[in-house]
């Protein structure tokens, strides 16, 4: 069968992409809801602290297993069908938690909203399926960006009501966004005809799973357990061992979870592992400017600001990353992703390195904020549009909930390796563990050493590849040149063939 590759879907109207980069807002800030609090957690549970954390791990870790499956079961059956029971999954999730003080169900409803984190590459699927080339470069851009949008606005806005309401009504407010969400959906979005063919893999499924619970565990719980530990080392071999099992059956599969000889291309594979170095950096700056800005000033580099203000100061971070969305459209399109990529990494350097003086006032936090937000918004912007021009269309939604996953995983480790730094360089006053200005330094460092591994990887990426021609093409040569894909039974791309200037018939390529 053949389908064009450059007419959106019918029925799909201007409001599709604000809708569906609100859906990736809402899901993104389950992922730093409960920021404000953290420190009151077992308190708040009546727990120890290293029971509280599971109520931050439990997220991390049904998202992570959330996003490739939902990807792939979007391809299959429907990507907005999924997109809505994702959010319905968070609604309930959210629910569940606002009602309940025990640490058990709320661990459950935490859970429940972590798989909403799927909503994101089934919201660039369907961006895939239903736009016009001319603008889906922006539209994407948005929707991969919501992620770091969602959770710098969430910081000041949780703050806000942790500190004058009761902590539950965080989840209210969650369950409502989410509700909001389903319905702005149901009303705006149509659903895309575009199937993959084959069936579901349970088997991958439940083994990806396995091995992505095995490797995460002991990295966000390492510093309770030790590094060195008999359960942290036995995780991480367990983890190794299923993940291999799990890809030697992927590449025997006749409808493989994820196809591994697609993810080994070197578009998609340079691609995912920058994304991983991208999450890294991201998550670095989340965790040391609300520590720095919240320290008292008795600590001689603390900045003494209240939860509130620092996370104001903090959110410029999420709202630039919105903003650049548009630039990220005019620099591919003039350049290609590869390119915009690279030098959103750079300013990523640029940020982080400027910031290692910039640590002294209230208002050098915020100039950080958006530097590192413009270069995090344009290197998420960029994957995105790499990943759809090495793909089939019928895998849309698989490969991009696999790349949303590698940037969950940067962020993982980002998260373990910087508690484990700022605790190691603390100062301990009156039993109370305090950050040092040494340890942020070093956090810093690191983010820029990540970001030049990530670097490394952006330059290994082929100069050639089909995301500028996706993403880029003008309108008036969109209008005069048609673009058809011709798909095999199976769903892959067998060919391709464009029209002349005139509307002749072309020839195959």
């Amino acid at each position: 069968m053949t389908h064009t590759t450059d007419r959106p879907t019918r029925g799909a109207s201007g409001a599709v992409v604000p809708v569906l980069a609100f859906a990736g807002i809402v899901v993104a800030v389950m992922q730093t809801l409960l920021v404000p609090v953290i420190k009151d957690l077992p308190q708040l549970l009546d727990t120890a602290p290293s029971n509280a954390t599971w109520v931050l791990t439990s997220t991390l870790l049904s998202g992570a297993v959330a996003t490739p499956i939902m990807g792939r079961l979007g391809d299959l059956y429907g990507k907005r069908r999924l997109l809505i029971l994702s959010l319905a999954v968070m609604v309930v999730g959210a629910l569940v938690s606002a009602l309940t003080s025990d640490l058990l169900t709320m661990i459950v409803g935490r859970t429940l909203q972590g798989f909403a984190m799927g909503a994101i590459p089934l919201g660039i699927g369907l961006m895939r399926d239903m736009l016009p080339r001319e603008r889906l470069g922006s539209a994407m851009a948005l929707m991969s960006s919501s992620i770091g949008v969602g959770g710098g606005l969430a910081l000041p806005a949780a703050a806000l009501v942790a500190q004058h309401a009761d902590w539950h009504a965080l989840f209210y407010g969650a369950a409502g966004l989410g509700a909001l969400s389903i319905a702005l959906t149901l009303l705006v979005v149509p659903e895309s005809p575009a199937r993959a063919e084959g069936t579901f893999d349970l088997p991958g499924a439940l083994g990806l799973s396995a091995g992505l619970v095995l490797f995460l565990l002991p990295i966000t719980k390492g510093s309770d357990w030790g590094w060195t530990s008999g359960t942290t080392l036995g995780l991480f071999a367990a983890s190794a061992v299923v993940l291999v099992l799990w890809g030697a059956y992927e590449l025997r599969a006749a409808a493989p979870l994820v196809d591994l000889r697609t993810t080994a291309r070197p578009a998609v594979l340079f691609t995912n592992l920058a994304s991983i170095m991208v999450g890294v950096s991201f998550y670095v700056v989340s965790l040391v400017l609300p520590q720095l800005l919240q320290l008292p000033t008795a600590t001689g580099y603390g900045l003494g600001q209240s939860m509130v203000v620092a996370g104001l100061l903090v959110a410029p971070l999420g709202l630039t990353m919105m903003v650049t969305a548009p630039v990220y459209a005019r620099l591919s399109a003039k350049y290609g992703p590869k390119v915009t990529l690279i030098i959103g990494m750079l300013i990523i350097a640029i940020g982080y390195g400027a910031g290692l003086g910039l640590m002294n006032a209230a208002w050098q936090s915020l100039v950080i904020a958006v530097v590192l937000g413009a270069g995090i918004g344009l290197a998420y912007s960029s994957l995105p549009a790499l990943i759809v021009g090495a793909v089939p269309a019928s895998e849309t939604g698989a490969a991009n909930g696999l790349n949303t996953l590698m940037r969950s995983i940067g962020t993982s480790v980002s998260s373990a390796v910087i508690g484990m730094v700022l605790a190691n360089t603390a100062n301990h006053v009156n039993g109370v563990a305090v950050p040092t200005m040494h340890g942020f330094r070093v956090s810093f460092l690191i983010a820029t050493a990540a970001v030049a591994v990530g670097l490394l990887f952006a330059l290994m990426l082929p100069k050639a590849n089909r995301a500028p021609q996706l993403l880029a093409g003008s309108e008036e040569a969109l209008r005069a040149r048609a673009e058809v894909t011709l798909i095999d039974h199976r769903g892959r791309e067998a060919g391709a063939t464009v029209s002349g200037d005139d509307g002749s018939s072309p020839g195959r390529r």
